[in-house]
């Protein structure tokens, strides 16, 4: 049986998840937008940045949102910043389905994760995703040009957002360009925690 496809990300809350300059990701908004999940144990473990950290249900969620996880697709944006970003294990651990134009043998990193490019659209990249999960979910990484592609072609199943405090004032919108006649929300979740609050909808088609 095949898995949900899914997304989740953090958000502001005027809406945005990324500055729109790739020179600023890391940069001050991005890192008070991120702030949440740094702390986390299995953050932290997981990217390698030591032992230690923050145990409660923000670490719970960023555990089960990688266990859920059997394949990722992501735009060539995404992948582009974190090629220069990423440790040399990349925090994937499963295989990773980039959606671009460029021709590109896979590129294999230590760890598990493997970067396959697909140039033949969204679709195709979702098939592979599903084939490789092996019955696990497929998460569309992002960036937010990415998933929009995926929403308004009614291909996601679920999304959370980790909606934090902070204001951005311009940047990636989230859901700039959205065709909601087309998509229905249904509340599934909502768990604030000291930093952040969780909001999980499944998506319905509009009737």
């Amino acid at each position: 049986m095949a898995g949900k496809v899914f997304f989740h990300v953090s958000m502001s809350l005027d809406g945005f998840i990324a500055p729109e300059s790739l020179g600023d990701l890391m940069g001050r908004q991005w890192m008070e937008l991120q702030h949440w999940i740094f702390p986390q144990r299995f953050f932290r473990e997981n990217l390698g940045l030591g032992e230690g950290g923050e145990e409660g249900r923000d670490n719970d969620i960023v555990r089960e949102t990688f266990e859920r996880t059997g394949a990722s697709v992501m735009g060539k944006r995404m992948f582009d910043a974190g090629e220069q970003m990423w440790p040399e294990k990349a925090p994937f651990h499963t295989p990773v389905f980039v959606v671009t134009h460029e021709k590109r043998d896979p590129w294999k990193r230590p760890g598990g994760t493997t970067f396959h490019f697909v140039n033949d659209g969204i679709a195709t990249a979702l098939d592979l995703a599903r084939e490789a999960a092996g019955g696990r979910d497929v998460r569309i990484a992002g960036g937010g040009a990415t998933i929009l592609e995926y929403v308004n072609a009614g291909l996601i199943d679920e999304f959370s957002i980790a909606l934090s405090p902070v204001l951005f004032g311009s940047g990636i919108r989230l859901f700039e360009g959205v065709d909601a006649s087309r998509v229905a929300l249904e509340p599934i979740r909502s768990e604030p925690s000291p930093r952040v609050t969780h909001l999980t909808y499944a998506v319905r088609p509009r009737r």
